[in-house]
């Protein structure tokens, strides 16, 4: 006779993520970004985290120096799962590294996996509503505010404004309370811009959108609300996502 023993069922087993497998690249330092995506997915789109080695401060330098990571990162989410999507959740690293470069490196462990990332994902969402010119809130240092205005020019459009709160660590960032998020984007977008584009995956942008919204009287589009609703439509998901702004309305 044996302790052990197998136990059989007829009980059919779950469907783990019925509508969808995300998997997200988040940085070593980010408080925010998991708990963030997660609020706003629907329920049956899960997502599954592994962490790319990254350090504060957030400097151009640092967040060029993390892409050497990134590949690791990647093929360690659910290695014997195809994912539906991939998310690499740093704006300003997509600014420093150019989202072709991160598209590649994710993909040479994910190959053929749709990826997206918070600057794709923000320019999909300008070309949803149309917009050509935009006001830019960040949490960030001056330096990375040019480089991230910058880039944007050279993606078309019209920078006409950015503004940062000069942190340079991932933890003051997630600090930063909705309401002086909120409080600053109504100082800091201009009359004359399509919408405002909030930066950055580590702060809490999404709980103050419609909030914000409803203030100026145009669309919000922060980075971490953009790669919900574009990894959403990554994977032709049809259901509603309610709570966070006109995105998802429109």
């Amino acid at each position: 006779m044996t302790r052990s023993e197998i136990i059989n069922t007829d009980i059919p087993p779950d469907t783990i993520a019925p509508f969808g497998k995300i998997g997200l690249i988040a940085l070593a330092t980010d408080f925010n970004s998991e708990q963030d995506l997660r609020r706003m997915y629907p329920v049956g789109v899960e997502v599954f985290t592994n962490r790319v080695l990254n350090a504060n401060p957030v400097t151009m330098e640092n967040l060029r120096h993390m892409a050497g990571d990134i590949s690791r990162a990647a093929g360690g989410i659910l290695p014997d799962v195809t994912l539906d999507a991939m998310i690499y959740g740093c704006t300003s690293g997509t600014v420093a590294n150019g989202a072709d470069y991160i598209e590649k490196l994710i993909q040479q462990n994910n190959p053929g996996v749709p990826v997206t990332n918070p600057v794709t994902a923000a320019l999909a969402a300008f070309e949803h509503f149309s917009a050509k010119r935009i006001s830019i809130l960040t949490p960030y240092t001056r330096e990375v505010n040019d480089e991230m205005a910058e880039y944007f020019d050279q993606q078309g459009l019209d920078v006409l404004n950015i503004a940062g709160f000069g942190f340079d660590s991932d933890m003051a960032m997630t600090s930063l309370s909705p309401a002086a998020i909120a409080e600053a984007a109504s100082k800091v977008c201009v009359a004359e811009a399509d919408l405002l584009f909030i930066s950055c995956t580590a702060i809490r942008a999404s709980l103050v959108i419609e909030d914000i919204e409803k203030t100026l009287n145009k669309p919000v589009i922060t980075s971490n609300q953009a790669l919900v609703w574009h990894s959403l439509e990554l994977i032709n998901y049809t259901g509603v996502v309610e709570g966070y702004g006109s995105l998802f309305n429109a």
